[in-house]
Protein backbone atom coordinates (compact mmCIF):
# COMPACT_ATOMS: atom_id res chain seq x y z
CA UNK A 1 0.00 0.00 0.00
CA UNK A 2 1.34 3.48 -0.82
CA UNK A 3 2.34 5.73 2.05
CA UNK A 4 4.07 9.05 2.37
CA UNK A 5 5.90 10.34 5.42
CA UNK A 6 5.06 13.87 6.49
CA UNK A 7 7.57 16.39 7.80
CA UNK A 8 6.79 15.40 11.39
CA UNK A 9 7.22 11.70 10.65
CA UNK A 10 3.56 10.69 10.37
CA UNK A 11 2.79 8.02 7.78
CA UNK A 12 -0.19 8.86 5.57
CA UNK A 13 -1.90 6.18 3.51
CA UNK A 14 -3.23 7.19 0.10
CA UNK A 15 -4.81 5.76 -3.03
CA UNK A 16 -3.68 6.94 -6.45
CA UNK A 17 -6.03 5.86 -9.23
CA UNK A 18 -6.17 6.72 -12.92
CA UNK A 19 -4.37 9.24 -15.07
CA UNK A 20 -5.07 12.80 -16.11
CA UNK A 21 -5.72 16.03 -14.21
CA UNK A 22 -5.32 15.35 -10.47
CA UNK A 23 -8.28 15.42 -8.10
CA UNK A 24 -7.52 15.13 -4.38
CA UNK A 25 -10.37 13.85 -2.20
CA UNK A 26 -10.26 14.76 1.50
CA UNK A 27 -12.66 12.76 3.64
CA UNK A 28 -14.95 13.79 6.45
CA UNK A 29 -15.00 12.97 10.15
CA UNK A 30 -14.89 10.24 11.46
CA UNK A 31 -14.40 8.30 8.21
CA UNK A 32 -11.47 7.57 5.90
CA UNK A 33 -10.70 7.62 2.18
CA UNK A 34 -12.91 4.59 1.54
CA UNK A 35 -15.92 6.86 2.07
CA UNK A 36 -15.24 8.29 -1.42
CA UNK A 37 -16.23 4.94 -2.95
CA UNK A 38 -18.87 6.37 -5.28
CA UNK A 39 -16.77 9.33 -6.42
CA UNK A 40 -13.23 7.93 -6.72
CA UNK A 41 -14.01 5.18 -9.22
CA UNK A 42 -16.37 7.43 -11.17
CA UNK A 43 -13.77 10.14 -11.70
CA UNK A 44 -10.85 7.76 -12.26
CA UNK A 45 -12.73 6.08 -15.11
CA UNK A 46 -13.45 9.44 -16.73
CA UNK A 47 -9.97 10.71 -17.32
CA UNK A 48 -8.85 11.96 -13.90
CA UNK A 49 -6.04 10.98 -11.59
CA UNK A 50 -7.80 10.53 -8.26
CA UNK A 51 -5.85 10.70 -5.01
CA UNK A 52 -7.69 9.95 -1.76
CA UNK A 53 -5.88 9.70 1.56
CA UNK A 54 -6.61 8.78 5.16
CA UNK A 55 -6.25 11.75 7.49
CA UNK A 56 -3.69 11.19 10.26
CA UNK A 57 -5.29 9.26 13.07
CA UNK A 58 -7.83 7.60 10.77
CA UNK A 59 -7.99 4.51 8.57
CA UNK A 60 -4.59 3.10 7.65
CA UNK A 61 -2.55 6.20 8.48
CA UNK A 62 -0.42 6.58 11.60
CA UNK A 63 -2.13 7.51 14.85
CA UNK A 64 0.07 10.09 16.58
CA UNK A 65 -1.16 11.45 19.89
CA UNK A 66 -1.10 15.07 18.70
CA UNK A 67 -1.38 17.04 15.48
CA UNK A 68 -5.12 17.30 14.92
CA UNK A 69 -5.30 21.06 14.50
CA UNK A 70 -5.99 22.45 11.04
CA UNK A 71 -2.50 23.90 10.56
CA UNK A 72 -0.98 20.44 10.94
CA UNK A 73 -3.68 18.79 8.84
CA UNK A 74 -3.13 21.34 6.06
CA UNK A 75 0.60 20.68 6.26
CA UNK A 76 -0.13 16.97 5.70
CA UNK A 77 -2.07 17.88 2.56
CA UNK A 78 0.81 20.08 1.42
CA UNK A 79 3.24 17.20 1.95
CA UNK A 80 1.02 14.97 -0.19
CA UNK A 81 0.81 17.45 -3.06
CA UNK A 82 4.56 18.00 -2.91
CA UNK A 83 5.49 14.32 -2.66
CA UNK A 84 3.35 13.45 -5.69
CA UNK A 85 4.28 16.72 -7.44
CA UNK A 86 0.63 17.45 -8.21
CA UNK A 87 -0.07 20.52 -10.35
CA UNK A 88 -3.32 22.15 -11.50
CA UNK A 89 -5.07 19.95 -8.96
CA UNK A 90 -8.66 20.12 -7.81
CA UNK A 91 -9.10 19.84 -4.04
CA UNK A 92 -12.39 18.30 -2.93
CA UNK A 93 -13.17 18.44 0.78
CA UNK A 94 -16.13 16.74 2.42
CA UNK A 95 -17.35 17.94 5.83
CA UNK A 96 -14.26 18.32 8.04
CA UNK A 97 -12.14 17.94 4.90
CA UNK A 98 -13.38 21.30 3.69
CA UNK A 99 -11.35 22.87 6.47
CA UNK A 100 -8.16 21.35 5.09
CA UNK A 101 -8.96 22.77 1.65
CA UNK A 102 -9.39 26.30 3.01
CA UNK A 103 -6.43 26.18 5.41
CA UNK A 104 -4.16 24.66 2.76
CA UNK A 105 -4.93 27.48 0.32
CA UNK A 106 -4.51 30.23 2.90
CA UNK A 107 -1.38 28.68 4.41
CA UNK A 108 0.39 27.23 1.36
CA UNK A 109 -1.04 29.17 -1.56
CA UNK A 110 -2.69 28.08 -4.79
CA UNK A 111 0.34 27.42 -7.02
CA UNK A 112 -0.56 23.72 -7.23
CA UNK A 113 -4.34 24.15 -7.21
CA UNK A 114 -6.69 25.11 -10.03
CA UNK A 115 -10.11 24.53 -8.43
CA UNK A 116 -11.67 23.60 -5.11
CA UNK A 117 -14.90 22.00 -3.94
CA UNK A 118 -16.59 22.09 -0.53
CA UNK A 119 -19.17 19.33 0.03
CA UNK A 120 -21.28 19.46 3.21
CA UNK A 121 -18.25 21.26 4.59
CA UNK A 122 -17.69 22.86 8.00
CA UNK A 123 -16.28 26.26 6.89
CA UNK A 124 -16.59 29.10 7.46
CA UNK A 125 -17.31 28.70 11.20
CA UNK A 126 -19.45 26.11 12.95
CA UNK A 127 -19.74 27.61 16.42
CA UNK A 128 -22.62 29.94 17.33
CA UNK A 129 -21.29 33.22 18.72
CA UNK A 130 -22.49 36.81 18.89
CA UNK A 131 -20.99 37.52 15.47
CA UNK A 132 -21.98 34.12 14.04
CA UNK A 133 -25.68 33.73 14.92
CA UNK A 134 -26.27 31.01 12.31
CA UNK A 135 -23.77 28.69 14.00
CA UNK A 136 -24.41 25.62 16.11
CA UNK A 137 -25.06 26.01 19.84
CA UNK A 138 -21.93 25.05 21.82
CA UNK A 139 -24.09 22.72 23.91
CA UNK A 140 -24.51 20.47 20.86
CA UNK A 141 -20.75 20.04 20.58
CA UNK A 142 -20.58 19.31 24.30
CA UNK A 143 -23.06 16.47 23.73
CA UNK A 144 -20.90 15.10 20.93
CA UNK A 145 -17.82 15.12 23.15
CA UNK A 146 -19.73 13.50 26.01
CA UNK A 147 -21.06 10.79 23.71
CA UNK A 148 -17.62 10.06 22.31
CA UNK A 149 -16.01 9.81 25.71
CA UNK A 150 -18.77 7.69 27.27
CA UNK A 151 -19.31 5.16 24.48
CA UNK A 152 -18.23 6.22 21.02
CA UNK A 153 -19.43 2.91 19.56
CA UNK A 154 -23.02 3.51 20.65
CA UNK A 155 -22.81 7.22 19.81
CA UNK A 156 -21.92 6.49 16.19
CA UNK A 157 -24.46 3.67 15.90
CA UNK A 158 -27.46 5.23 17.64
CA UNK A 159 -27.01 8.97 17.14
CA UNK A 160 -24.41 10.16 14.68
CA UNK A 161 -24.81 8.08 11.54
CA UNK A 162 -28.63 8.02 11.46
CA UNK A 163 -28.49 11.82 11.42
CA UNK A 164 -25.49 11.87 9.07
CA UNK A 165 -27.46 10.01 6.40
CA UNK A 166 -30.93 11.20 7.40
CA UNK A 167 -31.94 7.56 7.81
CA UNK A 168 -34.91 6.47 9.85
CA UNK A 169 -37.36 3.56 10.02
CA UNK A 170 -39.36 5.30 7.29
CA UNK A 171 -36.66 6.97 5.20
CA UNK A 172 -34.05 4.48 4.01
CA UNK A 173 -31.76 7.03 2.41
CA UNK A 174 -28.94 4.46 2.46
CA UNK A 175 -28.97 0.74 3.15
CA UNK A 176 -28.25 -0.79 6.53
CA UNK A 177 -24.96 -2.22 5.19
CA UNK A 178 -23.85 1.32 4.29
CA UNK A 179 -24.54 2.35 7.88
CA UNK A 180 -22.50 -0.60 9.15
CA UNK A 181 -19.68 0.18 6.72
CA UNK A 182 -19.57 3.75 8.00
CA UNK A 183 -19.40 2.57 11.59
CA UNK A 184 -16.51 0.27 10.73
CA UNK A 185 -14.60 3.18 9.20
CA UNK A 186 -15.27 5.28 12.29
CA UNK A 187 -14.03 2.51 14.58
CA UNK A 188 -10.72 2.42 12.70
CA UNK A 189 -9.97 5.93 13.91
CA UNK A 190 -7.89 6.66 16.97
CA UNK A 191 -10.11 7.71 19.90
CA UNK A 192 -7.74 10.63 20.54
CA UNK A 193 -7.91 11.75 16.91
CA UNK A 194 -11.69 11.48 16.87
CA UNK A 195 -12.10 13.68 19.95
CA UNK A 196 -9.43 16.22 18.96
CA UNK A 197 -10.70 16.55 15.40
CA UNK A 198 -14.24 17.13 16.68
CA UNK A 199 -12.86 20.05 18.67
CA UNK A 200 -11.00 21.37 15.64
CA UNK A 201 -13.92 21.38 13.24
CA UNK A 202 -16.25 22.83 15.88
CA UNK A 203 -14.05 25.72 16.95
CA UNK A 204 -11.89 26.75 13.97
CA UNK A 205 -12.89 30.07 12.42
CA UNK A 206 -12.03 30.23 8.71
CA UNK A 207 -13.94 33.41 7.89
CA UNK A 208 -11.12 35.91 7.48
CA UNK A 209 -8.83 33.65 5.49
CA UNK A 210 -11.64 32.65 3.14
CA UNK A 211 -11.99 36.28 2.06
CA UNK A 212 -8.49 36.17 0.61
CA UNK A 213 -8.88 33.03 -1.54
CA UNK A 214 -9.04 33.63 -5.28
CA UNK A 215 -9.37 29.97 -6.32
CA UNK A 216 -12.68 29.11 -8.03
CA UNK A 217 -14.89 27.16 -5.60
CA UNK A 218 -17.91 24.96 -5.99
CA UNK A 219 -19.96 24.69 -2.80
CA UNK A 220 -22.44 21.80 -2.53
CA UNK A 221 -24.69 21.39 0.50
CA UNK A 222 -27.94 19.67 1.40
CA UNK A 223 -30.76 21.78 2.81
CA UNK A 224 -31.66 18.90 5.13
CA UNK A 225 -28.19 18.64 6.65
CA UNK A 226 -28.59 18.46 10.43
CA UNK A 227 -24.95 17.57 11.08
CA UNK A 228 -23.50 20.70 9.46
CA UNK A 229 -26.48 23.01 8.88
CA UNK A 230 -26.42 24.82 5.56
CA UNK A 231 -27.04 28.30 6.99
CA UNK A 232 -23.97 28.05 9.19
CA UNK A 233 -21.79 26.60 6.47
CA UNK A 234 -22.53 26.25 2.77
CA UNK A 235 -24.54 29.43 2.34
CA UNK A 236 -22.10 31.49 4.36
CA UNK A 237 -19.12 30.02 2.50
CA UNK A 238 -20.67 31.02 -0.83
CA UNK A 239 -21.11 34.57 0.47
CA UNK A 240 -17.58 34.91 1.83
CA UNK A 241 -15.50 33.25 -0.91
CA UNK A 242 -14.69 35.72 -3.72
CA UNK A 243 -15.31 33.16 -6.51
CA UNK A 244 -17.85 30.58 -5.43
CA UNK A 245 -20.85 28.83 -6.96
CA UNK A 246 -23.39 27.31 -4.57
CA UNK A 247 -25.53 24.28 -5.43
CA UNK A 248 -28.15 23.34 -2.87
CA UNK A 249 -29.50 19.79 -2.75
CA UNK A 250 -33.10 20.06 -1.63
CA UNK A 251 -33.78 18.00 1.48
CA UNK A 252 -30.55 16.03 1.33
CA UNK A 253 -28.70 15.16 4.57
CA UNK A 254 -25.03 15.49 5.40
CA UNK A 255 -23.83 12.28 3.76
CA UNK A 256 -25.07 13.17 0.29
CA UNK A 257 -22.03 11.56 -1.30
CA UNK A 258 -23.82 8.27 -0.52
CA UNK A 259 -27.48 9.32 -0.60
CA UNK A 260 -27.34 10.92 -4.07
CA UNK A 261 -23.99 9.84 -5.53
CA UNK A 262 -25.10 10.12 -9.16
CA UNK A 263 -26.17 13.73 -8.73
CA UNK A 264 -22.99 14.64 -6.87
CA UNK A 265 -20.82 12.88 -9.45
CA UNK A 266 -22.48 14.75 -12.28
CA UNK A 267 -21.98 18.12 -10.58
CA UNK A 268 -18.35 17.34 -9.77
CA UNK A 269 -17.64 16.24 -13.32
CA UNK A 270 -19.26 19.37 -14.74
CA UNK A 271 -17.22 21.63 -12.47
CA UNK A 272 -14.00 19.79 -13.27
CA UNK A 273 -14.71 20.13 -16.97
CA UNK A 274 -15.11 16.45 -17.75
CA UNK A 275 -17.44 14.67 -20.15
CA UNK A 276 -20.15 12.29 -18.95
CA UNK A 277 -19.83 10.38 -22.22
CA UNK A 278 -16.21 9.35 -21.64
CA UNK A 279 -17.15 6.10 -19.95
CA UNK A 280 -14.65 3.26 -20.47
CA UNK A 281 -15.69 0.01 -22.03
CA UNK A 282 -15.74 -3.01 -19.74
CA UNK A 283 -12.58 -4.49 -21.30
CA UNK A 284 -10.71 -1.25 -20.51
CA UNK A 285 -11.36 -1.46 -16.77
Amino acid sequence: MPYLTTQDGTEIYYKDWGTGAPVVLIHGWPLNSDSWEYQASFLATRGYRVIAYDRRGFGRSSQPFTGYDYNTLANDLADLLTALDLRNAALVGFSMGGGEVVRYLSRHGSARVAKAVLISAVPPYMLKTDDNPDGVDPAQFDKIQAGLLKDRFDFFHSTFFPQFYGRSAIHHTVSEPVMQWSEIMAMQGSPKAIVDCATSFATTDFREEMKTLTTPFLVIHGTGDKTVPIDASGRNSAKILPHATLIEYDGEPHGLNATVPDKLNADLLHFLGGDHNTVPKLEQL
